[in-house]
């Protein structure tokens, strides 16, 4: 018998067999009904589950042998938006959601009860039959915003590979995609206005591998950025599968490829800003922006592209590792900070963020920063990804902002997955597939009238050690699976998940990973290809802190 509904990931809230438990063959003949408003999850069906199978799925109704896509006010009511009910009793397969978004999450749902092979791109000649467990599926999700953060600054990922995360974060019921578009090491989206940002801003002569302490370093240029049109195509693809991508450009630190691009935008009466390149390293730089009117319109010319491009309510304007030493030496920014009143250059950071809050406000969006964004005082509208710890989201769910959890200690995905001299570059603290499992975004210290400000919580995936698809994959999975079942479903306590459940689970998700072609880590450990014996890396010792 067909168990592929024993291992779903994530598990669903409610699961009961259809008695007698049975299963339900799908055929050439099988239809599809999509019903007002998911025909769009109708197209993804049979260019993906289609694809695999063979089956032509074809547009119909009427029949016993079909699948039903509905939105239903019910389900809307009882589960949310995103809330789905999945029926297979034998007499057709009905996916009712809240919205198109959760009758998409339930076609993921019946994607995973096909078994692995409903994950490839072709059919094998060795599967001629496909059969569905007869289920009950009731379903939604714990948090609004569940989200992965990909960096493609520090290493650029070419248009395909970006589409590829789309489809991996769509398969795992994330819904949203952060997307680090700009820092020191590269510029990497179109600005029709500054076109030096790429010509100059996304190329870097070469790159440091390995911690910034490694003595070696790649020689070859590395670089790279996307077309308007690019991104443009991303964002769709992305909406087809109801996911949002949330744009990030860095305000004010973080900006060495722009400055490199556009001198003016640096502190010119500190350092001669022409001198600047590209970054080739990693860590915190001292070149950040200054505070004047030039470089707020600027900004303000690249925000209106950005805005043009990302529907996204969101956009991300960074905020964090903004080293104060240029301001506290530029008259420049002195006399800024004796106009405004302000009182030293922690105020003059809050007076940039609370610049562009106002100016996203104006237009409509919520400007979204890391957690240093609190620091001379939060912006009115401001959302903090609270990624020092959690003590930047419980001061602002406190302030009454909202907050993505993102603890660096918790789930950056490029913290080491084991000790020892195999792990690939080995950073940070060991992060197991078991100690994602059991974190928990809403820490205990926020009163219950402040939990709701958690609206949702976030993987981040930096890339400084990260040169392609592949290193990507590596620190990935399988720990994104893991997380995707924290942010979508209702789990115990920490300490009461049932872990050996979720890694018995994980041996069909496993066969799922492999048809989808994702390099992950295997439970025993990297294989040959994937060590990178004497590169150096930052490996932090002992249990990570609870901030």
């Amino acid at each position: 018998m067909n168990d592929s509904g024993t291992d779903l990931i994530p598990f669903p809230n409610k699961l009961s067999w259809v008695p007698p438990p049975g299963l339900n063959v799908l055929d050439e003949d099988t239809l599809i009904e999509a019903q007002p408003g998911t025909e769009g999850v109708g197209r993804w069906l049979r260019s993906t589950v289609g694809a695999a199978t063979g089956l032509p799925l074809r547009d119909g109704c009427h029949a016993d042998n079909r699948i039903v896509l509905r939105i239903d006010p019910a389900t809307a009511t009882e589960l949310g938006p995103e809330g789905y009910r999945l029926i297979d009793d034998g007499y057709g397969l009905r996916i009712h959601g809240g919205s198109a978004a959760g009758v998409f999450w339930g076609a993921q749902t019946f994607r995973q009860l096909l078994g692995p092979n409903a994950f490839r791109r072709a059919p094998l000649s060795s599967q001629s039959e496909w059969t569905v467990p007869m289920l009950a599926i009731e379903d939604s999700p714990r948090f609004a915003w569940r989200g992965a953060m990909l960096d493609v600054a520090r290493h650029f990922l070419p248009k395909g590979d970006v589409l590829a995360y789309v489809d991996l974060l769509a398969a795992h019921k994330l819904n949203v995609l952060h997307l680090h578009l700009t820092d020191d090491q590269g510029w990497r989206l179109e600005i029709k206005r500054h076109p030096r940002l790429t010509e100059i801003g996304a190329w870097r002569a070469r790159t440091k591998v390995g911690h910034r302490a490694s003595p070696l370093w790649d020689e070859r240029p590395h670089g790279g950025y996307y077309t308007q049109d690019d991104m443009r195509e991303i964002v769709a693809y992305a909406a087809e599968r109801h996911i949002t991508v949330v744009p990030e450009i860095d305000i004010p630190g973080h900006s060495q490829a722009a400055i490199a691009a556009y001198p003016e935008l640096g502190n010119t009466d500190v350092i001669d800003t022409t001198s600047l390149s590209v970054w080739d390293t990693w860590g915190v730089n001292p070149n950040v922006l200054a505070p004047t009117d030039t470089t707020l319109a600027f900004y303000e010319d690249v925000l209106t592209e950005v805005l043009d491009i990302f529907p996204s309510p969101f956009v991300h304007i960074g905020g964090d590792e903004c080293p104060k030493d240029q301001w506290r030496a530029s008259p420049t920014a002195q006399a800024r900070i004796a106009e405004q009143g302000l009182a030293n250059e922690d105020e003059l950071q809050s007076w940039f963020i609370r610049h562009f809050d106002r100016w996203l406000t104006g237009r409509g969006r919520r400007l979204v920063g890391w957690d240093e964004i609190l620091e001379g005082g939060l912006a009115e509208g401001a959302t903090v990804s609270s990624w020092r710890g959690y003590a930047g989201g419980i001061a602002a769910a406190r302030a009454g902002h909202d907050v993505v959890m993102c603890p660096e200690q918790q789930v950056y995905l490029d913290h080491r997955q084991a000790a020892g001299d195999d792990e690939p570059v080995p950073i940070g603290f060991v992060r197991t597939l078991e100690d994602v499992y059991r974190f928990e975004p809403v820490p205990p210290e926020l009163d219950a009238d402040r939990t709701e400000r958690v609206i949702g919580t976030q993987a981040n995936i930096w890339t400084e050690v990260m040169e392609n698809r592949q290193r990507v994959d590596y620190q990935t999975f399988p720990r994104l699976a893991a997380f995707a079942e924290v942010a979508w479903s209702r789990l115990p306590a920490p300490e009461a998940r049932d872990f050996a459940a979720f890694e018995r689970r994980m041996t069909g998700h496993y066969a799922r990973l492999d048809a989808l072609g994702v390099d992950y880590r295997p439970p025993g450990g990297p294989r040959p290809w994937q060590r990178r014996p004497g590169v150096l890396g930052r490996p932090i010792e002992g249990a990570p802190p609870i901030v």
